[in-house]
């Protein structure tokens, strides 16, 4: 009994200094900087480049789809342009995270950061203070063009004072800040510009680097953001924006004959169904943002996406509310 005992104590002593240590461990590092280039690139008050910024923000960027409170969303669905004053939830398994006001007031926007170091963010995920920023943006391959427009727009909104409430990591959240996250920026070379054509080469640059097509309809973990399966072969379930008790799991895009949501479909139809919007309520998917992309951009992401390998696997394409999961259906 003694000798158990002595094995009890020695192994509770063991985890309190182990549980203590990662504490202590991930605190120290939840402000942990990171380098990053500064970019040379200033906005511009040409009204074109700020128009082709404004198509992004609320086109295939569908920045407002997720700077805007939550009391905005029937505008948004109605086709208005709301400002971008942030405050919107995600309720997410490392916790809960508001998006930040992105208009250009100077005490609780993006007005008391220079160009540079919006750039910065943008494209690399490091704030101004070296810390790394949730990569949830897909904008690191963004064209200088397209980054300097997307920035122009950004400057010259009617800025809004909002102040957002500060982010609630969980446990799980605060660890992964300390020893997971960290700054994604380009994974490919950066082009000066990119010129909008209906080109498959064209369609890739907006599904990978605007609209990120790609982020939700390939499979990911959602602690980490790794890529967990085919790429377009169907995502990871996704909560719904206005229900606690449904999910979506975006579909399979590939050209699988069997799984893929849009095989058979002609670009046609795939342009009508895009300009259709949303038939689910509370679909994670932008359908506002993408309705008012031009017919030549829906074009060229039809066209990439009959490129990609087929894949398996994903919602069954026969029954279409097989996105849809209800929570009480599981339980």
């Amino acid at each position: 009994m003694k000798r158990l005992k002595s094995i009890l104590v020695g192994t509770a002593v063991t985890l309190t200094t182990l549980v203590g240590g990662l504490a202590l461990s991930t605190a120290a590092l939840q402000h942990k900087q990171f380098d990053a280039p500064t970019l040379k690139l200033h906005s511009s008050k040409d009204p074109q480049i700020i128009e082709r910024g404004r198509y992004l923000a609320h086109g295939p960027g569908h920045c407002a789809d997720c700077h805007t409170p939550a009391g905005e969303r029937a505008a948004i669905e109605a086709g208005r342009q709301v400002p971008m004053s942030g405050g919107f939830e995600f309720h997410l398994p490392v916790g809960t995270f508001r998006t930040p006001n992105i208009t250009p007031d100077v005490k609780t926007g993006i007005g008391r950061y220079t160009d540079p170091e919006l750039a910065r963010m943008l494209r690399y995920g490091v704030r101004p203070d070296g810390t790394a920023m949730l990569p949830f943006m897909p904008f690191a391959n963004l064209s200088d063009e397209d980054l300097t427009a997307l920035i122009s727009f950004l400057r010259a909104q009617q800025p809004v004072e909002h102040a957002v409430r500060t982010q609630e990591p969980n446990a799980l959240g605060y660890v992964m800040k300390a020893f997971v996250v960290a700054p994604r920026g380009p994974t490919e070379p950066i082009r000066p510009e990119v010129t909008p054509e209906p080109t498959a080469a064209y369609g890739r640059y907006l599904a990978h680097s605007v609209a990120n097509c790609v982020g939700c309809h390939t499979k990911t973990d959602l602690r980490t953001g790794k890529v967990d399966g085919p790429l377009f072969g169907g995502g990871s379930a996704l909560p719904s924006h206005i229900n606690s008790s449904e999910t979506f799991v975006p579909p399979n895009l590939t050209p699988d004959p069997r799984w893929g949501w849009i095989n058979g479909w002609s670009e046609s139809a795939f342009v009508a169904r895009l300009r259709a919007g949303r038939v689910h309520q509370g679909s994670p998917m932008p359908w506002a943002a993408f309705q008012r992309m031009t017919e030549d951009d829906l074009r060229a992401i039809y066209r990439y996406l009959q490129t990609v390998p087929r894949a398996e696997g994903g919602p069954d394409p026969k029954d279409r509310n097989a996105v849809m999961i209800v929570s009480a259906v599981l339980n």
